[in-house]
């Protein structure tokens, strides 16, 4: 055996590791998504979001019942701990979701938070929840007339979603009546006033949810409904993406088109 051919070898050993070395590097550096459903949806709200698996690792954070009266900070704090703070992410969330997302960028470090057809603020809820706040009736509704109601009233209120009618009667359907109750009270008594300005808040002009006139947006998305997650998942799809790409002028474009 020559030098020749062992030096050969050890050449070889020494790519062949390198080149699991820098596999494993791969992995690790994908970037990892949280995505935080809305109060009447869970992760199927997000099932039409083909993001690449070998750049992204998506996680979806699942829903508690909300103690009796916690308020959004202490309920958003329990659910954070589904998060692995020891790798950047970024967070979206929808309606609820972002509400829940604006209040764990609080405490913890994302490297984005996005959210959708939502409010970063008790100021961007609509005049409803403020009634409700100062005369409580949903207290006195019964949770499960509460979510019956729920399956009435969404598509009178969003007729979008009959794009993914039976996707939205799925997961209402699957929604604890104690879990949609307590979190409209933990709406209705949201009191955060301000927000981190480095949230990127993409919402529909055409949300009767959350009507856009109350909301201070980032990005616009024409005759998009409170339900542009699901129903205009490949433009919000590209939104997501230039964002994480800081790709100012595609979000420009975007914002104005």
């Amino acid at each position: 055996m020559t030098n020749s051919y062992i030096i050969k070898h050890i050449l070889l050993v020494i790519f062949l590791l390198l080149c699991v070395r820098s596999i494993a590097q791969l992995k690790e550096e994908k970037e990892i998504i949280y995505l935080i459903p809305g109060q009447g949806a869970d992760e199927r709200l997000f099932k039409n979001l083909q993001l690449d698996t070998a750049l992204f690792k998506v996680h979806h954070i699942k829903y508690k019942v909300p103690f009796k009266e916690e308020q959004m900070s202490t309920y958003a704090l329990r659910l954070a701990q589904q998060i692995d703070t020891t790798k950047a992410f970024t967070l979206i969330g929808v309606s609820l979701g972002g509400m829940i997302a604006t209040e764990i960028n609080e405490v913890l470090n994302p490297k984005n938070v996005i959210v959708i057809s939502s409010a970063k603020c008790r100021s961007e809820l609509p005049r409803q929840y403020k009634f409700q706040k100062a005369i409580p009736l949903y207290k006195i509704i019964p949770k499960k007339i509460i979510k019956q109601s729920s399956l009435i009233v969404q598509p009178i209120f969003e007729p979008d979603r009959n794009k993914e009618k039976e996707t939205c009667i799925l997961m209402l359907k699957a929604k604890d009546p104690t879990f949609l109750k307590r979190t409209i009270g933990m709406i209705v008594n949201w009191n955060r006033i301000s927000y981190d300005p480095n949230i990127i808040h993409i919402h529909g002009d055409k949300d009767n949810t959350l009507p856009i006139k109350n909301v201070k947006f980032d990005v616009l998305v024409e005759n998009g409904s409170h339900m542009i997650m699901l129903t205009r998942t490949d433009e919000i799809k590209d939104l997501i993406l230039s964002i994480m790409n800081n790709d100012e002028e595609q979000l420009l474009k975007s914002k104005y088109d």
